[in-house]
């Protein structure tokens, strides 16, 4: 009766354990949200914040795509147009580019659309020389990398030496990692880099031995309309000293959507709001100084975004028309 029994208890736990398999197996997946975000380059800070973003995302129903690029002009445009892909990383000054271009029936159309979904942090404008550039006004006749063209450091060391005055002698258009490559090799005397502090290709691919150093950024009509920053000494090996910069901030944005992606993307900026904290105790070490109530001049947040989040919705702070940096803009197009 007992040998009865126990086969009887085993017939059972292993149908039971069977049926509980193929129900497992079949069961259908949790479907997450597929969404896009455009970055930067692999090495830079855009892309670092693209990952953490991602990770946050993933234990909360959002499949976040994270996409690198050549940077702020190209991620405005890719956020209009390309496919599912909702929002980028670009710079203050980029989107006051897009705002005040009036010859473009497109690119007016993608400034009406264009909307914040946070102000993230500070981007601290690298400009790294060679030891004999002891200050920006030193680039005066000198050979430059200026950025890959279309990205956003393209675009600020053009409006730095537009509003300064300093003309190098020739400005190379070239991406950050040959244009590193080209200083260390002395085909150019400086180059510049628009991204938070630390870098990771600074970081990772200078030394004492390549005898650089981070150029202060102190020319007078350049501090007058940028924002004044500092790179902390040791923020690099190779580089112990603080050194006076200037910066711009980075801005998540999104287009104007309706719909599912203004739904997705209240959802994804809520998430990001809530878990803020989060981010700063495991992600890249700027975002301890992400300012999501940054008040940013000119640019209205998103009102899927501003809804979700139950602010109360205020009209937005106008720049100013005679902004010399807006002027510079409107004279290199």
């Amino acid at each position: 009766m007992t040998r009865i029994f126990s086969t009887a208890l085993f017939i059972f736990l292993f149908t039971s354990f069977s049926v509980f398999t193929v129900c497992s197996a079949n069961a259908e997946p949790v479907k997450l949200t597929p969404m896009g975000m455009m970055t930067g380059g692999p090495q830079g800070t855009y892309y670092q914040f693209g990952l953490n973003l991602k990770e946050l995302m993933s234990h909360n129903g959002i499949d976040l795509s994270v996409f690198n690029s050549d940077g702020s002009v190209s991620n405005v445009y890719a956020v209009y147009k390309r496919p599912r892909t909702q929002m980028g990383i670009v710079q203050s000054d980029v989107l006051a580019f897009v705002a005040k271009i009036e010859t473009d029936p497109e690119l007016q159309k993608i400034a009406r659309k264009m909307k914040m979904v946070f102000p993230l942090y500070n981007e601290e404008i690298h400009l790294v020389g060679k030891k004999d550039i002891t200050g920006f006004d030193d680039l005066q006749g000198k050979n430059v990398a200026i950025g890959q063209e279309g990205s956003g450091t393209y675009l600020t060391a053009k409006l730095l030496f537009k509003v300064s005055g300093i003309q190098p002698s020739n400005m190379v258009t070239v991406g950050t990692t040959d244009a590193l490559e080209q200083l260390k090799a002395g085909t150019v005397d400086a180059m510049f880099y628009v991204a938070g502090y630390p870098v990771k290709l600074f970081s990772e691919q200078i030394s004492d031995a390549d005898n650089l150093h981070v150029v202060p950024i102190e020319n007078q009509a350049i501090v007058d309309f940028y924002p004044e920053g500092e790179i902390p000494g040791a923020t690099y090996s190779w580089q112990p000293e603080p050194v006076n910069t200037v910066a711009v901030k980075a801005v998540l944005v999104s287009y104007d959507f309706r719909n599912a992606n203004c739904r997705n993307v209240g959802s994804f900026a809520t998430l990001l709001h809530d878990n803020l904290q989060w981010l700063k105790e495991n992600g890249h070490q700027k975002w301890n100084s992400v300012d999501l109530n940054y008040p940013l001049k000119g640019w209205e947040q998103y009102d899927c975004v501003k809804n979700r989040l139950n602010k109360n919705i205020t009209r937005p702070t106008t720049i100013k028309d005679d902004n010399p940096i807006l002027e510079a803009i409107k004279e290199m197009l």
